[in-house]
């Protein structure tokens, strides 16, 4: 199953002096088990875009379909949906209030009317899944780092049992060390379970690594929905909307430029490496 975006429109103020056309006809397909990246600069439209897949914004013309059901029929159960496509903002305090961490972690199943035991089952699950050690269960999650404030907020959703992990800048204020400790822990959960996430991020270099297949959103338009490898390769038209591709681009096709037959179709240090060394070896034997 899947959702789907069928020419979805988002109109902020419509009608006003004020009116913004935030997402112009989006038709979108989001399959299950993928790990999908999506960019694009300030404004582009990728908050708005996400927060309508689990219907905390409605959209102003279009639909939105959840498993083959419209999530704007007036039946349709919106509790449901959310939590089956579990959301965690860029900023984790504004989803952690509780007293204790794993008090937090309880009170979105404990909200689903399940039993006690039930819910504190999934609570340990999920802390588990997000490596939080059991010694901070117990604490304030405000006294926690950067880092484990966001092991604790995506923990909270995970405890819902989603089917769709959408995170918006999940790494944002982290240093090199954390967020390469965050996304670790997504893509292993990722890749363990089968649960299908939407990464929002600003850093090539993360999706690049991380994703299966990359949205480039651009004045509420879809720009580009492809591969990384061929989505860099648009590296020109990305520079265009105010965007870059990985460093690693540029510099494959600098050495491209300087005479070295390496293929530009590469995103990551390794495969460049590989790329450089195949060149030197093969210029060496002629």
């Amino acid at each position: 199953m899947s959702i789907i975006l069928n020419h979805v429109n988002c109109v902020y103020g419509e009608g006003t002096n004020m009116e913004v056309h935030a997402l112009k006809d989006i038709n979108l397909v989001i399959p299950d088990g993928q790990f999908i990246g999506l960019i694009g600069h300030t404004g582009s439209g990728k908050s708005t875009l996400v927060q309508h897949l689990n219907g905390l914004i409605k959209a102003t013309s279009g639909n939105v379909l959840f498993n083959g059901q419209d999530i704007y029929d007036k039946d349709f159960d919106s509790k449901m949906l959310r939590s089956k496509v579990g959301l965690v903002f860029q900023y984790p305090e504004h989803q952690l209030f509780e007293v204790d961490v794993f008090s937090d972690v309880c009170f979105g199943p404990k909200n689903l009317g399940l039993p006690r035991k039930e819910v504190e089952m999934r609570a340990y699950k999920a802390l588990k899944m997000v490596g939080l050690e059991d010694e901070y269960f117990y604490q304030s999650p405000f006294s926690l780092s950067g880092g484990q404030k966001r092991r604790v907020a995506i923990a909270g959703v995970l405890a819902m049992e989603p089917e769709v992990l959408v995170l918006d800048e999940p790494t944002a204020g982290l240093d090199p060390k954390g967020r390469d400790e965050i996304l670790d822990m997504v893509k292993k959960l990722q890749t363990e379970t089968g649960i299908t996430v939407l990464l929002v991020s600003h850093s090539m270099e993360d999706v690049a690594k991380y994703v299966d297949r990359i949205i480039v959103m651009n004045q509420g338009e879809i720009l580009l929905d492809d591969t990384p490898k061929v989505v860099f390769k648009e590296y020109q038209k990305l520079e265009k909307v105010g965007l870059a591709a990985p460093a690693v681009v540029y510099i494959m096709a600098k050495c491209r430029e300087n005479g070295l037959d390496v293929s530009t179709n590469v995103t990551s240090i390794d495969e460049a490496e590989e790329e450089i060394l195949l060149a030197l070896g093969r210029k060496d034997n002629l």
